[in-house]
């Protein structure tokens, strides 16, 4: 009798994770990989793939490396179908690649910002189209998209930035209730800003206010805690993760205070 690996206990997890080259993305990798869980990496950067698997040697998990553009979504899907023929799950979905473009809106160059759209929102959207018959597929699977804490409140010289992110919250709220009888738990992220070369010559109001503390290490050890919820978040439902104090706290005080308060706090942030 042929045991089905999407149900069999002992078979190894499996993660697959977009922009997992570098920071947040190869942090998390890494820490997957280390717990002995199958890492299928994604990114356009071929040599820095091929450094993340050379880093994961000796590890317990594998990491298998592809070249993928996350805006293809034909290519996004053809990604994961040759992944789970191969493994026969899909226990994890981390839709973390991105873009940061920082400045006053009016002037950023529109190609830029238009790619910034095409990355962040429909680069999620491919991945989740293309990702769910493999989670269905694998019992207590998990959709983890890396929103911000810039899903928060609209933030000055980051506004097409922090639109995207919203798209993400909104995506991740929705497809959470749309799949939850499917056994899926669909959440996001709110990080503040990380130490990646995504914050590379990066200098706004908001990061002069609130300075760039987080690690992708620390991140990526809350995506762990999202896969693996403790009873209380379990009970809850926790689905919007805010990492690090800075974020829970805004996102606290956005929860109850008025608008007029929460946009005064933002402006302040931002010395706009």
């Amino acid at each position: 009798m042929t045991t089905d690996p999407s149900t069999d206990p002992q078979a190894p997890r499996t993660i697959a994770i977009t922009g997992a080259a570098g920071g947040i993305g190869r942090a998390t990798a890494l820490l997957f990989a280390r717990a002995g869980w199958t890492v299928a990496a994604y990114d356009l950067d071929a040599d820095a793939l091929e450094a993340v698997v050379a880093e994961a040697a000796g590890l317990r998990g594998r990491v298998l490396p592809r070249v993928l553009d996350v805006r293809d979504g034909a290519a996004f899907a053809e990604c994961l179908a040759a992944l789970t023929a191969d493994t026969g799950r899909l226990d994890v979905l981390l839709n973390n690649a991105g873009l940061l473009r920082s400045g006053l809106f009016a002037d950023l160059d529109l190609a830029q910002l238009q790619r910034e759209i095409e990355v962040n929102v429909t680069g999620v959207m491919n991945g989740m189209h293309a990702g769910f018959p493999h989670l269905r597929d694998t019992p207590g699977s998990v959709a983890v998209n890396l929103a911000s804490a810039s899903a928060i409140y609209g933030q000055a010289e980051l506004a097409n930035y922090s639109a995207t992110k919203f798209y993400v919250r909104g995506l991740t709220e929705a497809l959470d209730i749309e799949w939850g009888r499917h056994d899926i738990r669909v959440v996001d992220l709110w990080p503040l800003f990380v130490q990646t070369s995504m914050v590379d010559g990066m200098a706004t109001g908001t990061t002069d206010s609130l300075g760039i503390r987080l690690s992708a290490d620390e991140v990526a050890a809350v995506i762990w805690d999202a896969v693996h919820p403790g009873r209380v978040a379990r009970a809850l439902h926790q689905v919007h993760h805010a990492v690090g104090t800075q974020a829970r706290v805004l996102s606290l005080g956005s929860r109850f205070s008025p608008a007029w308060l929460t946009r005064r706090v933002n402006k302040r942030l931002a010395r706009h």
